[in-house]
């Protein structure tokens, strides 16, 4: 495992900055952050947990960025489909083409933010089964709620929302779990303009609820980090307190024992 920056640098930014590099990318997404809880359990030893709870904030918060921009992409291009739909019969097959390429990294937008949720809620169920510091670190979240349970309401009510569109819509959450289901899904709608226009509200909704997700989501990481780099700078006082004290100790000079009464035989 490559040699963690914040051992040398122990900022809030360097906190975060090597464990997700171990854990796979979340399904569909290039280059997200995701993985189960062995992932987090297989590091070596606490020094090295301390050091790697994510990649860094900065990239981090650039992936929660980018997912949010491509959103709003999203969501726009869709309503000029709408409206395009609105002045033809049915829209052409290259262009029905686009829409479900759109759609299809919609979804896999959805499964970047849930990936991030998942690995943070990870991080915090492990820093707390590993430090007892950490587990008492005191937080400004709602009374009895953690970290852990707050990414997880997040990630509870970001799935329900999407079920909720599509309900709305007479489709069904597992039609859009995968890229084949969503796919096949889409190929039925693209036979009318109704199954067309129905395709792209629903896209549109839920690209719309996704830039409102991330931001909530922004707010959650930030807080979550934030938290982690005062618990790790006040582990790292802790220790350097202790250090300086060790070092005092060993390297002080010993009493004189000069000045008392001089031992001389006397015959």
């Amino acid at each position: 495992m490559p040699t963690c920056s914040c051992q040398r640098n122990p900022t809030i930014i360097a906190v975060l900055s090597c464990v997700i590099a171990a854990t796979p990318a979340a399904a569909g997404g290039g280059g997200a952050i995701g993985g189960g809880a062995t992932e987090w359990t297989q590091l070596l030893n606490n020094s090295e947990l301390i050091a790697v709870v994510g990649k860094s904030t900065e990239q981090i918060n650039n992936q929660i960025t980018q997912i949010t921009q491509l959103a709003q992409q999203i969501q726009n291009q869709l309503k000029i489909y709408e409206n395009m739909l609105q002045n033809t019969a049915q829209l052409p097959q290259h262009i029905w083409g686009q829409v479900e390429q759109d759609l299809n990294q919609l979804r896999n937008l959805v499964g970047q933010g849930q990936g991030i949720a998942f690995s943070m809620g990870n991080a915090d169920d492990v820093l707390k089964q590993r430090f007892k510091s950490y587990a008492d670190f005191k937080t400004n979240l709602p009374t009895g709620s953690t970290f852990s349970s707050t990414w997880q309401g997040w990630s509870t009510t970001n799935r329900d929302t999407i079920g909720a569109s599509l309900k709305a819509a007479g489709l069904t959450s597992d039609q859009f779990t995968s890229e084949e289901a969503t796919m096949g899904q889409l190929r039925g709608l693209s036979q009318s303009a109704d199954g067309q226009m129905k395709a792209l509200q629903v896209g549109h909704q839920i690209a719309a609820q996704q830039v409102a997700q991330m931001q909530k989501l922004r707010g959650l990481f930030s807080q979550q980090v934030t938290m982690m780099g005062t618990w790790y700078q006040s582990q790292q006082a802790k220790d350097d307190l202790a250090q300086a004290r060790r070092d005092q100790f060993f390297t002080s000079t010993a009493p004189s024992t000069s000045g008392g009464q001089t031992m001389e035989p006397r015959w």
